[in-house]
């Protein structure tokens, strides 16, 4: 994703790395900003792929400073990239999901777990929907994308919570 992230980044024209890691961090790194090493290890691979080329390398007093540009084979990668759905994410293999089944075959409180996992929950939501009243038109939408995956771990918390009884019956020893 962060190399077609950053080809795109390209496409509204020649960019340093400097400057590549400024963009991707403003529009998708909230909260987890993208390292300068990445950047640069990428535009190496996306370089000897041949979907990137320099374009200019400024001298000065510090290191030289390289501009990349998209290739026409960049630009093709990224259009079929766009048009590739992503896979939907079914969840089978919930880590919480297994907590629960694991700690109604050992003897424990899967209540408690379930009622510890749905103060975190609410806590992300609340803090979320914070960072949303103060964010502009982008960082609401990723802020509403996260929480309506929380809402629906929320619902899948309580269903489970009611069924409880009936699946530890199935899966104690």
């Amino acid at each position: 994703m962060i190399s077609h992230t950053l080809l795109g980044l390209l496409e509204s024209g020649p960019r340093h790395g400097y400057d590549l890691k400024r963009a991707f961090d403003d529009r998708f790194g909230q909260g987890k900003p993208l390292a300068y090493g990445q950047v640069y290890a990428t535009l190496s691979r996306l370089l000897k792929n041949g979907f990137v080329e320099v374009d200019g390398i400024e001298h000065g007093e510090g290191p030289e400073r390289k501009r990349y540009a998209i290739t026409a084979e960049g630009l093709t990668d990224v259009e079929q990239w766009l048009m590739r759905p992503e896979k939907p994410e079914p969840y089978l293999q919930s880590t919480l999901y297994t907590k629960v089944v694991i700690a109604l075959m050992t003897g424990r409180s899967a209540g408690d777990l379930l009622d510890t996992q749905r103060t975190e929950h609410l806590r992300l939501m609340r803090e979320l929907t914070e960072r949303k009243k103060g964010g502009d038109l982008a960082d609401q939408l990723i802020c509403d994308h996260a929480l309506f995956h929380l809402e629906a771990d929320l619902r899948w918390l309580e269903l489970t919570e009611a069924r409880l009884d009936r699946l530890k019956s199935e899966v104690a020893p």
